[in-house]
């Protein structure tokens, strides 16, 4: 892996670490997905986000949740969130599902932000559609991204497209995103090299850490 750390053009992104979808009362369990398999990243991006921080890397963490009307849910999300048996809006446990400003559809007790790191509030799967962050990464200069979250094919792959697009050198960081099936993780990670590295470079958390001059936690 390139050495691509310079701070000032460098950001890590963090996607939707979020309780509706690692609690196991959220959205995410109650549409039959595996949330013990999602929730094996929390520890390698604990030690990421520490180490971004210590850098002085921008870190931009996103959420996935619509407005309390769901007037901005498109109507086939609605759809098969009903199918998978998890209603986009309905009440659970931690509050109406996938809801802004619901306690579910807050980031997980381990991964809060500090108060000067930037949240994205996203309605799609992209942390670019429907938002100002590539707006928000122009003003900073930040020309690299380091992904990681959840899940690898859903919201990490559909972010790490758009940065593509944007002309983002990108970063997917293979053991901090996690999928509830292994085959579809694997399976995303591998597009990810296709043609030479047509997204970008898969990497991990030790070359990340060890790029950024932090030791690595036993």
């Amino acid at each position: 892996m390139p050495n691509l750390f310079e701070p000032r053009h460098t950001a890590l992104l963090v996607i939707d670490m979020q309780r509706d979808f690692l609690d196991p009362r959220g959205y995410a369990a109650r549409a039959g997905l595996d949330v013990s398999r999602l929730r094996s990243v929390i520890d390698p991006i604990r030690e990421l986000v520490s180490a971004a921080r210590a850098a002085d890397l921008l870190i931009v963490h996103t959420r996935e949740g619509h407005l309390t009307d769901l007037s901005d849910c498109p109507a086939y999300k609605l759809e098969r969130s009903h199918r998978a048996g998890a209603p986009i809006g309905s009440s659970g446990p931690l509050g109406r599902l996938l809801v802004r400003g619901e306690y579910g559809h807050d980031f997980i007790d381990e991964l809060q932000p500090l108060s000067a790191e930037t949240v994205i509030d996203k309605a799609g799967y992209s942390a670019f559609h429907g938002t100002d962050l590539a707006l928000l990464l122009a003003r900073r200069g930040i020309t690299e991204l380091l992904i990681a979250g959840i899940t690898t094919e859903v919201c990490v792959s559909s972010t790490l497209r758009a940065a593509v697009e944007l002309g983002y050198r990108c970063y997917t960081i293979a053991d901090a995103c996690a999928s509830s099936l292994p085959d579809l993780h694997e399976a995303a990670l591998r597009m990810i090299d296709v043609e030479g590295g047509i997204f970008g470079f898969v990497t991990d958390c030790r070359s990340v850490l060890d790029c950024l001059g932090t030791p690595v936690m036993q």
